[in-house]
């Protein structure tokens, strides 16, 4: 989307938008985290990062092209993920350089004697399986290549129909070659659209094509056996996929369509038998569900997706089709990929970018026994262990920086342990219970009694339900419990490798320019198990699931190990936890006093009482000035005696942003302030513990009205 405010002269370019039409998609194996390829419509071959390791998100300028032109399929090298064969359209194929920049040409080339050949508007790109130096790439046939397309040889020869298609009937007739044809920027055809080789058999080759054809070959391509004909499918349909099992030797599939002739029918079929036979498996899929590719799952055979116009489906059973939603629209996907070290399905839409299905592990354990009955807690992830870089000089978690609206972030994964759970049913409320009976008798014309007036009150003071899932440490100390979702079907909650946030209770948000959170827990082994909370009472399901914690990167300096970097944030926490409290404290206890000097003046009772509510008062300032400091002389520019707060600030920023750990300064700062903090507890210790009760105990005495933290009014 573009916006001229001069007449077309000049352009702005509204960047906030995803919505490219991806055509393919293809996935790398890069460390940390893996790139995502793919070509678009109009606006070349692109690339970037599934995720990055800021808080901002994965930004655009994190992402590049690698060729230009329309973009189509590309494929990274497995083993090098510098290198990505990309190509634009009617297979113009480029070998890229990552690190460079660099593309060379490598478009397979007829001899002297031989005519143009014919290539697909999107050629299919296929590295070997047993070799990626070994490629496969075709036109009308099928080449390869063992340089990585350096050279080329022919293994096949026209796997197509070979017809001229200006001789065939479209819509009811031949048309005159005068009509109005536009052959020049369309697809060639007659050409192969789609290849595969068998992972488990070197040289098990499968070719598909844009009229209805297929072809196998057992050895390499030096003979091929045709497939003209598949039951229940129209004659000369487009292949859009054809696929070789990744587990064992003799099960294909294919998906073709035949949407150009009026059927949007979704046809996937499989053959246990190299293609001798096959048999319909998308007729689970919705009607008028054009399908465009499937992939299978490379630990669980069962386990396939597809995509199709109207969305992504998976099957267990190759009967049941189940969409998957997970926040994605109602539209065309036109590609899927497996990235097999993270367990991702990565899926190209047509109009509205990418999107990854991060860790679909637990869908390779479902049955439609456990998912009618079963409670339960799937295999975490590794997580990594960093802190995330803030390149746009954001301090909060996430968000623009002052980048504004028009700046484009794509939401990264949950940082840290990302945990699966599935609940059968809803965890209901007596009331919701109540009104589940009730809708039922109500169906049948029934009566629904009033429950009465103990019930009512039963249901109006329960708790709402909910989920806790606790982290354990190796020896079995809790480290942090998260509350998660208590609504039937799969739910997810991170839990961001941190100890519990231990700043005090307030009923106000806090907008802080800088905010912290708890501290980091340690690389290593943890564990995570799952209750429920009904009404206040927890009930432990047994389910656990292990957490293994790694560390993604080393510092460039030498560094403290992972253990003392928490320790040391662990004890500055405990000093927050306590200087917070302290001050939060102090302040209800100044809150209190002001409202007692008013009800005193209001009874007409001050006195004696009034001098010591004051004395009480000066003495909570003076050590609130000692921990907080002098507001008024710092906004002077004098700060004059240094507070626990700003020593306790030193260690906090000194190590709150690096995982590099605690310099001698930062912990001289935390040994200062524990120290000095020491007499402030002593001192408030004295005044909660002695003055305020005495304080409080001759209000009631004296018959003063109730004022804040005090019981019931009334002499003991």
């Amino acid at each position: 989307v573009y916006e001229s405010f001069d007449e077309a002269e000049n352009w702005k370019f509204f960047a906030n938008k995803p919505i490219t039409q991806f055509y393919k998609v293809t996935v790398d194996y890069d460390e940390p985290y893996y790139n995502i390829y793919g070509g678009t419509q109009d606006n070349n071959t692109q690339g970037g990062p599934s995720r990055t390791d800021n808080v901002h998100g994965i930004r655009k300028s994190d992402w590049y092209v690698t060729v230009f032109a329309d973009g189509h399929q590309s494929a990274a090298d497995p083993t090098n993920p510098d290198i990505i064969y990309s190509e634009w359209q009617q297979g113009n194929l480029v070998r890229w350089d990552r690190k460079t920049g660099e593309i060379v040409y490598i478009q397979p080339q007829p001899e002297a004697d031989e005519e143009s050949e014919r290539f697909n508007w999107d050629a299919p790109i296929l590295i070997s399986p047993h070799d990626s130096s070994r490629l496969y790439f075709a036109s009308q046939r099928v080449w390869r290549s063992d340089n990585r397309g350096d050279s080329w040889t022919a293994i096949s020869g026209d796997l197509s129909h070979d017809r001229d298609r200006m001789t065939l009937p479209m819509m009811g007739r031949v048309w005159s070659y005068d009509s109005a044809w536009d052959l020049m920027a369309m697809s060639q055809f007659g050409t192969i659209t789609s290849l595969s080789e068998s992972p488990v058999v070197e040289g098990l080759l499968y070719a598909g094509t844009d009229d209805g054809r297929i072809h196998v070959s057992d050895n390499g391509g030096e003979n091929w056996r045709a497939i003209d004909k598949l039951p229940g499918v129209p004659e000369g349909c487009f292949v859009n996929d054809v696929k070789a099992d990744l587990h064992n030797a003799d099960p294909g599939y294919v998906v073709v369509d035949d949407h150009k002739s009026g059927d949007f029918s979704p046809y996937i079929l499989k053959s246990t038998n190299r293609g001798q036979n096959w048999r319909n498996i998308g007729a689970g899929l919705p009607e008028r569900h054009v399908a465009w590719r499937l992939v299978q799952d490379h630990i669980n055979p069962a386990l396939l997706f597809a995509a199709t116009e109207f969305g992504v489906f998976f099957t267990i059973d190759s009967e049941k089709w189940t969409k998957l939603a997970g926040g994605s629209p109602n539209m065309s996907f036109r590609d899927l990929a497996i990235q097999k070290r993270e367990n991702d399905l990565v899926a190209a839409s047509f109009g509205r970018s990418f999107y990854v299905l991060d860790d679909y592990t637990p869908l390779r354990s479902v049955t439609a026994q456990n998912l009618a009955s079963d409670t339960m807690l799937f295999p975490v992830r590794d997580a990594l262990w960093y802190l995330p870089r803030m390149p746009l000089g954001e301090f909060k978690t996430g968000g623009k920086a002052s980048q504004g609206d028009a700046y484009y972030v794509a939401d990264n994964p949950p940082f840290g342990a990302v945990i699966t759970y599935y609940l059968p049913k809803t965890i209901q409320t007596s009331k919701e219970q109540r009104r589940e009976r009730e809708k039922e008798i109500e169906k049948q014309g029934g009566n629904t009694p009033y429950p009465g007036w103990d019930a009512l009150r039963a249901e109006d003071t329960e708790e709402e339900p909910a989920v806790v899932l606790t982290i354990r440490d190796s020896s079995g100390g809790v480290v942090r419990k998260l509350e998660g979702p208590a609504k039937a079907g799969f739910h997810r909650v991170a839990w961001d490798l941190r100890y519990p946030e231990s700043s005090p209770w307030t009923d106000k948000p806090q907008d802080n320019y800088i905010v912290f959170t708890g501290p980091l827990a340690a690389p290593g082994d943890y564990t995570v198990s799952l209750a429920t909370r009904v009404n206040g009472a927890l009930k432990d399901t047994g389910l656990q699931s292990a957490i293994n914690v790694k560390l993604m990167r080393q510092n460039s300096l030498a560094t403290a190990n992972t253990t003392e970097v928490v320790e040391f944030g662990k004890r500055l926490d405990t000093l927050m936890r306590e200087g917070n409290g302290a001050n939060a404290a102090m302040n209800a206890l100044l809150a209190e006093l002001a409202a007692v000097k008013q009800t005193l003046m209001r009874a007409g009772t001050e006195g004696s009482l009034r001098a010591q509510v004051r004395a009480l008062e000066l003495e909570v300032l003076d050590l609130q000035l000692k921990l907080s400091g002098d507001e008024n002389r710092d906004m002077a520019g004098d700060s004059g005696p240094v507070s626990i707060s700003r020593r306790i600030n030193v260690a906090q920023m000194g190590t709150s942003f690096s995982s590099y750990g605690p310099t001698p300064t930062h912990e001289r700062s935390l040994e200062i302030a524990e120290k000095d903090f020491a007499a402030i507890r002593t001192a408030l210790k004295q005044i909660f513990d002695t003055e305020l009760p005495a304080l409080r105990k001759a209000m009631d005495d004296a018959g003063v009205p109730w004022t804040p933290g005090r019981g019931v009014p009334g002499k003991s």
